[in-house]
């Protein structure tokens, strides 16, 4: 026999040996070996769920939700008790405003992990979305219970009661996380609106201005600050305001407004109208606008454009009842009175002071 041969029957001899056969395990072995495979399977399982878990952080943190999302639910689908993966996909899914899907997820989150606060937040993040308020409030306060140190919760919270109009508990609950985290420019803008809300327009200023002083480039806190300002009869500081929001953002309809409400009283007409048109140009459909630029022309004495100038503000938004009280005026000048009164009526029925005193001293009760 040649050693070739040799060779070749000894390596088949070994391969006959080198596995057991099935039948050959007794059932202590086969229990092992059964338990090392459902191992290596939940170890597999474990992995892909980590692996997709890890991919939704990265989509995460570079702001692209919706892959987010997608990797979150396969990371959930390989390990549906990854309760890490439900609380992301929540929160992206806040992110990108699929706030119904955001309730579902925090819902099994918290069939999962009943006592966790930052999934009541951020559910009641969702439910905010859906302006849900009062099932939002219930979340919020609940993950307040749990958490009595999470100033955003107490953020939200005061936000919901600003919306309902309930400024004194706004004012409450924004000083709250104030107080937490030290004041975030947003949360001083929102507490001195509320001050405003309240005619306090001197804690509001303060407010406005503690908020510029942690952040100088908010173009709608300085648009707030000068409204305020004007209030209080600081028209410089007002003008100054509205300026400093302008070269922040040179777009900002509201404040080229603002500014020319500012000019307009104080009898700079070429400057309001400027500012006027301005905002006009930036916003074409911006009413407040053009019914300013009504108001201006009814003082230049040119009724005709007074008139012009309003029919556009209502055009643009028929609710505008400043438009209708200035476009009575115009077609008072212009000897339409009975014209005159029903837009007088119209501006008294939308809520017009100006409208309701023209009514009654000109056209009845």
């Amino acid at each position: 026999m040649q050693p070739k041969t040799m060779i070749t029957l000894l390596c088949l001899v070994v391969s006959s040996y080198a596995f057991s056969q099935p039948e050959d395990l007794t059932p202590e072995e086969q229990a092992y070996k059964d338990s090392i495979t459902a191992l290596n399977l939940e170890n597999e399982t474990v992995a892909n769920s980590q692996e997709a878990y890890n991919k939704g952080i990265e989509y995460f943190g570079a702001k692209k939700f919706e892959a987010a999302i997608t990797e979150f639910r396969k990371s959930i689908e390989f390990d549906p008790n990854f309760t890490a993966a439900y609380y992301n996909k929540g929160v992206a899914e806040n992110e990108s405003e699929k706030f119904a899907d955001g309730v579902k997820t925090l819902t099994k989150l918290l069939e999962l992990k009943s006592g966790y606060s930052k999934a009541f937040f951020q559910r009641g993040r969702s439910y905010q979305g859906l302006n849900d308020y009062l099932k939002a409030e219930t979340d919020y306060e609940k993950s307040i219970a749990l958490d009595a140190t999470n100033p955003k919760a107490y953020y939200n919270y005061a936000t919901l009661r600003f919306l309902q109009q309930d400024y004194d508990a706004a004012v409450k609950f924004f000083t709250k996380s104030i107080d937490l985290d030290g004041g975030s420019a947003n949360a001083l803008n929102d507490r001195g609106s509320s001050y405003r809300m309240k005619r306090n327009y001197t804690k509001a200023l303060v407010d406005y201005q503690a908020a510029i002083r942690k952040n100088p480039n908010m173009a709608f806190v300085l648009n707030n600050m000068g409204t305020t300002q004007s209030k209080l009869k600081k028209y410089d500081d007002a003008l100054a305001s509205f300026s400093r929001a302008i070269s922040i953002d040179a777009n900002f309809h509201l404040a080229y407004n603002n500014r020319g409400v500012v000019q307009m009283n104080q009898n700079r007409l070429s400057e309001a109208i400027k500012d006027f048109e301005k905002a006009l140009i930036v916003k074409s459909d911006y009413s407040p606008a053009a019914a300013n630029l009504s108001g201006i022309y009814f003082k230049k004495e040119d009724y005709k454009k007074a008139l012009e100038m309003a029919n556009e503000a209502i055009k643009m938004d028929q609710e505008n009842a400043a438009a209708y009280a200035n476009r009575g005026m115009a077609k008072e000048m212009l000897r339409d009175m009975n014209g005159a009164c029903e837009d007088w009526l119209k501006a008294k029925e939308l809520g017009s002071e100006m409208g309701k005193i023209y009514y009654a001293g000109n056209c009845g009760n």
